[in-house]
C-alpha cells in the first residue's frame, strides 16, 4: 500500500506488539473500511452506506481450511491489492464503503477478515466481534474456564516470547499437518505463578506435531518456564472454544490471524 491511513498503521503496530492491539481495535470501530458487495442497480459503486439502507450482498472468500469469511479493507488501494489488480487493470469489482461498527452489525455471526492475501491482516470470528461491540474496542484476553474439575485461568499476554514464537513458526512450515498455533498463559491457582499453553489445530498426526513442538518450545521458552501443550478442535468447549473465538492464532497456514511480513516488501 503505497500511502498509509491511520487504520493500515494501527494495524501494523498490533500485527508486530500486542501492546498496540487495544488501540488499534478502537481505531478499527470508529473507521470506515471497504467490503466486495453489491447492494443493487440503484447503488453507485464506492458509495458510502448508511444504517437502515436496504440489504446488501456481500462477497465471501474461501479460507484455506475450506471455510469461508467476508473480507474487509482497510482502504480502496488495499482492496484493490488483494485482488491483484493496480491502476488501469481490470474492471473495478463492485464496494461498499461502510463505517466498521456498520459492517459488524450487519454480519453479526459472520467470520470477517480484514485485509486477507496482504503483509498485514486480522481475522475476526462472530465472538470476537460481538466482544468488541460490547465492550468498546476492549476485546476479551482473560477467562476463567471449567476444564474438568478444575477451574483455570487463561489470558493473552502483552508481552510474547519472540524467540519461542519464531522458532516454532520456523518448525511449523516444515510439520505441515499443523494448521493454527496458539500461545497463552494458564493458571491453575489464582496465586500461582502463569505458565505458557501452546494450543495446536491440527489435520493428522497430532502427536508428532505435539513432540516436535514440545522438543522446540522447552528449548525456547524463556528463564526455563514450564510449557504446556494441548489439542484444539473445531467447535468445541472449554480450551478449545477460547483459543478459536478469542486468542489470534500466532500461526496459521497462508490466512493468519495477525498476518505480518518478516520485511516490507509486497507479494506480487
Amino acid at each position: 500500500m503505497s500511502t498509509d491511513n491511520a487504520l493500515e498503521q494501527a494495524l501494523k503496530l498490533a500485527a508486530n506488539e500486542p501492546a498496540h492491539r487495544p488501540a488499534f481495535f478502537n481505531v478499527l470501530l470508529d473507521s470506515t473500511v471497504y467490503v466486495l458487495g453489491d447492494a443493487g442497480s440503484n447503488w453507485i459503486a464506492g458509495a458510502a452506506r448508511p444504517e437502515g439502507d436496504e440489504p446488501v450482498t456481500l462477497e465471501h472468500w474461501e479460507k484455506p481450511d475450506g471455510s469461508s469469511a467476508i473480507p474487509f479493507f482497510t482502504s480502496m488501494e488495499a482492496l484493490q491489492q488483494a485482488q491483484g489488480r493496480g491502476e488501469g487493470n481490470n474492471a473495478p469489482q463492485p464496494f461498499l464503503a461502510l463505517p466498521a461498527r456498520t459492517l459488524f452489525a450487519m454480519t453479526a455471526g459472520a467470520e470477517l477478515f480484514l485485509n486477507p492475501k496482504l503483509p498485514y491482516g486480522k481475522e475476526f470470528g462472530p465472538d470476537e466481534i460481538t466482544a468488541l461491540m460490547s465492550y468498546e474496542g476492549d476485546a476479551l484476553t482473560e477467562r476463567t474456564i471449567l476444564e474438568g474439575e478444575t477451574r483455570i485461568t487463561l489470558s493473552e499476554p502483552l508481552e510474547k516470547p519472540a524467540q519461542m514464537i519464531d522458532s516454532l513458526t520456523r518448525l511449523f512450515a516444515d510439520v505441515k499437518q499443523v494448521r493454527r498455533a496458539f500461545l497463552v498463559q494458564v493458571r491453575d491457582q489464582p496465586q500461582e505463578e502463569p505458565h505458557w499453553l501452546i494450543g495446536l489445530q491440527c489435520e493428522r498426526d497430532e502427536e508428532a506435531a505435539i513432540q516436535a513442538t514440545g522438543r522446540v518450545a522447552t528449548d525456547t521458552a524463556p528463564d526455563d518456564q514450564p510449557v504446556d501443550i494441548c489439542l484444539v478442535g473445531e467447535d468445541e468447549p472449554g480450551i478449545s472454544h477460547y483459543f478459536t473465538h478469542h486468542i489470534t492464532p500466532f500461526y496459521m497456514r497462508k490466512w493468519g490471524g495477525w498476518l505480518r511480513t518478516l520485511n516490507e516488501s509486497t507479494p506480487g
